[in-house]
C-alpha cells in the first residue's frame, strides 16, 4: 500500500508510481499527510455515490447526504490522528480542491460542507491558461489570491485518482506560505481487487461488485438498497 495516497503500491516500493513522481516533481511543497475517507473500489456503491451527487439524477441529493455524513463523521472520529500525522495542529482555515472539470461555481461538495465546519475558507483560483483538466501535477496550476503564511489547511476533496489535482492545490497553498497542509479525500478511487492485502479500511481488500454504476446514455444505478456499503478508513488499523 502507497504510504501516501493509500492506494496499490508495487511490490517493494513505499509509494505508487504517481506519488513517487509527485514527491519528484515538487519536493517540499506537497501535502504533508494525505487521508482518505474511505476506498472506493469500481462499481461501488460509493463509486457510483460520488458520480450521482454532482449530477441531475434521481438520488442526487440523497448520494450527497450519504458523502456529507462520511466526510463530517470522519472528521470527528479520525481528524485528531490526521492532524498528528501531519505534524501540525487543528486546522485553522478550510480549502476544497477546485473543480477540474471547468465547473462554474463552487465545487459540489464545497456547497455540502460550508457551514458545517466552524473554519474560515481559503479559496483557491485556477491560473489562466490552465488545463482545467488536467490530472497530472501541475505546480503553477492554481494560486491562492492572499497570503497563508503560518497557516494550517485542510484541504477538502471528493476523489482521488492520480491525485495530481489536490497535490498541486496543495502547492499552491505552501507558496502561498501555508506551514501545513492536510488532504481529506472522501473516496480513494481503487481498481476492482479481490482479496488483495492493503486496502485501506478492510483488512484483506475490497472486492469490487458488477452492477451500480453509471452507464452510457439511458442507464442508471442499480437502487441503493441493492449496493453494499461504503469501506471507511480507520487511521488507528
Amino acid at each position: 500500500m502507497c504510504a501516501c495516497c493509500h492506494g496499490p503500491a508495487g511490490r517493494g516500493f513505499a509509494r505508487c508510481f504517481q506519488c513517487r513522481v509527485h514527491a519528484e516533481s515538487a519536493p517540499g511543497l506537497l501535502a504533508d499527510v494525505v487521508a482518505p475517507v474511505a476506498c472506493v473500489p469500481k462499481d461501488s456503491r460509493l463509486a457510483t455515490d460520488l458520480w450521482v451527487y454532482k449530477s441531475v439524477w434521481p438520488g442526487a441529493r440523497e448520494a450527497g447526504e450519504t458523502l456529507l455524513a462520511l466526510l463530517l463523521v470522519f472528521l470527528r472520529d479520525q481528524g485528531p490522528r490526521v492532524w498528528q500525522r501531519a505534524g501540525m495542529p487543528t486546522p485553522g482555515c478550510a480549502c476544497m480542491v477546485p473543480s477540474g472539470r471547468g465547473r462554474p461555481g463552487s465545487h459540489p461538495l464545497e456547497a455540502l460542507v460550508r457551514g458545517r465546519l466552524s473554519l474560515p475558507w481559503v479559496p483557491l483560483l485556477a491560473r489562466q491558461g490552465a488545463d482545467a483538466w488536467g490530472r497530472v501535477l501541475d505546480p503553477g496550476r492554481f494560486c491562492a489570491p492572499r497570503p497563508l503564511t503560518g497557516q494550517a489547511v485542510l484541504l477538502l476533496d471528493d476523489t482521488w485518482a492520480s491525485g495530481g489535482t489536490a497535490q498541486s492545490a496543495a502547492v499552491a497553498l505552501k507558496r502561498a506560505g501555508a506551514q501545513s497542509v492536510a488532504v481529506v479525500v472522501v473516496g480513494r478511487h481503487l481498481p476492482a481487487v479481490t482479496g488483495s492485502a492493503g486496502v485501506p479500511g478492510t483488512p484483506d481488500g475490497a472486492p469490487g461488485i458488477s452492477r451500480g454504476v453509471p452507464g452510457p446514455a439511458g442507464a442508471y444505478p442499480a437502487p441503493r438498497s441493492a449496493r453494499p456499503a461504503p469501506l471507511v478508513n480507520r487511521l488507528d488499523r
